[in-house]
């Protein structure tokens, strides 16, 4: 296989152990279902381009995740570390990319992992580009965007199942939080453009008043 890009990049690799294998499989970006995931500060933008609705595999789940800054992801902190009709058992890998300052200062994020029943974990890092972060079980999230510093993580994720799927378990002192999304709007900086200048023309039209923004926006607004 040759990767080509007459403009240049970067390109992530990624892989799990199977013992089948199948055709390789080119998805254009302009086929990859993106999604609108919580709402106000939570809420963010999913990549589906390697999940099981996507993208025919054995093993391995992937997706890319934006967060806006300030915004939080990976939020209610969640796991799937143990095989159950509601759970799956996946490993996970977080690589992120964080955009830098107006004038090229480091941005920077942070990423939360804790212990769950019988698993022993507790991790709180400060997250900068190129870092990788390792979840091997135990409740994950948030992923927190410092104010000013947007952020991009790669998830990927495999485990010994054999059905791949992406279930998981809610933290349960935070799983009220999704229940919150319902009166609030996605960020728009997530919303196309279009959208965006309309909600910009309703506002000053509004005389400012969000709430005249919020009857076009609700569309893209995500409840899961």
């Amino acid at each position: 296989m040759t990767l080509r890009s007459s403009d240049g990049g970067r390109f992530a690799l990624c892989g799990a152990r199977s013992r089948s294998s199948l055709p390789l499989r080119y998805l254009a970006a302009s086929q990859v279902p993106v999604e609108l995931r919580g709402a106000g500060q939570s809420s963010r933008q999913v990549r589906n381009f390697g999940t099981p609705d996507s993208l025919e595999a054995t093993k391995i789940i992937a997706c890319e995740v934006i967060t806006p800054a300030g915004n939080w992801s990976s939020y209610p902190a969640h796991k799937h570390d143990e095989a159950s009709e509601t759970e799956s058992e996946l490993e996970e890998i977080y690589y992120f990319e964080i955009a830098a300052g107006p004038d090229g200062q480091p941005g920077f994020g942070f990423m939360r992992t804790s212990s769950s029943p019988g698993r022993d974990i507790e991790v709180l890092e400060e997250v900068h580009d190129r870092d990788t972060v390792l979840v091997p079980y135990g409740w994950h999230g948030p992923c927190v965007a410092a104010p000013g510093f947007d952020m991009y993580y790669l998830n990927v994720m495999a485990g010994p199942s054999a059905e791949r799927a992406w279930k998981i378990t809610d933290h349960p002192d935070q799983a009220w939080v999704r229940g919150t999304w319902e009166t609030q709007d996605v960020d728009p900086r997530l919303l196309p453009r279009t959208v965006q200048e309309a909600c910009m023309r309703t506002m000053s039209s509004a005389g400012d008043d969000p709430r005249s923004a919020a009857k076009i926006s609700s569309p893209w607004r995500r409840r899961s």
